[in-house]
């Protein structure tokens, strides 16, 4: 099992959006026992794939050892992805891992779902926390979006300097531009900057996901968004064998 993370320090950088359709990309291409996990309070990969089954804090629950991880997990609507839904409960639960004082109870959790899942993508909330410090260094991949924007560029380096500092050792981290586009000046010095790092283009596909309640490679498979996370996703395999 490996698992791959989705955050960044910004929120409204398309997290979720990334991490729906990675999940899409390891079960329906990679035909991977896939897992999205949940971890952000909002609950947005919930609601997109999710069956709008109504839950009061279990989220938690999980953490504070009152029920199995795998005992929570249900179906999504996307065929082959299992779903570790979010609920507000999660706002509380910085505190709550603080209070346990268990930095590797994230990392105890993924092991113990490891014979269930070949891939788990985890949805990360934004900021710097102990949800977030237990995430980064219990991935095995961190993907972190990013666009195209001085501000969000200096997000990312804030993050690595963070985590260096900490211990210097976290998950290899892979930064990712979306809502690309092309046409704006900003993004294309961004690309020629960091002529490296994968490219989300910007497309009404995307947008068109909170309607469709669907990963766009489900309804657009040809469209250049959905191409763009496929490409990225056979990068993260490769990546993720080495």
């Amino acid at each position: 099992m490996k698992s791959i993370a989705i955050y960044n320090l910004k929120g409204g950088v398309g997290k979720t959006t990334s991490a729906v359709n990675l999940a899409w990309c390891a079960a329906a291409v990679s035909a991977r026992r896939t897992l999205l996990w949940d971890l952000d309070p909002q609950g947005a990969a919930s609601h997109l794939i999710g069956d709008d089954t109504a839950v009061k804090d279990e989220a938690r629950s999980i953490f504070a050892r009152d029920v199995a991880a795998h005992k929570l997990v249900r179906a999504s609507r996307v065929p082959g992805i299992d779903l570790l839904a979010a609920d507000h409960s999660l706002r509380s639960l910085d505190r709550m891992l603080f209070d346990l004082g268990k930095a590797k109870r994230l990392k105890k959790l993924l092991d113990g779902l490891a014979k269930y899942y070949d891939r788990i993508i985890l949805d990360c909330p934004p900021g710097l926390s102990e949800t977030s410090d237990q995430v980064l260094r219990a991935a095995d991949l961190v993907i972190v979006p990013i666009i195209p924007s001085p501000l969000s560029q200096r997000a990312f380096v804030e993050v690595q300097a963070y985590l260096d500092a900490r211990s210097g050792r976290h998950a290899p981290m892979l930064p990712v531009f979306v809502m690309v586009d092309r046409r704006r000046a900003l993004h294309k010095q961004a690309l020629e900057r960091f002529p490296e790092w994968p490219v989300i283009p910007m497309a009404s596909a995307v947008e068109r996901m909170a309607e469709e309640r669907q990963p766009v490679g489900a309804f657009d498979a040809k469209g250049p968004a959905a191409q763009a996370y496929l490409k990225l996703w056979q990068g993260i395999e490769r990546k993720l064998a080495e």
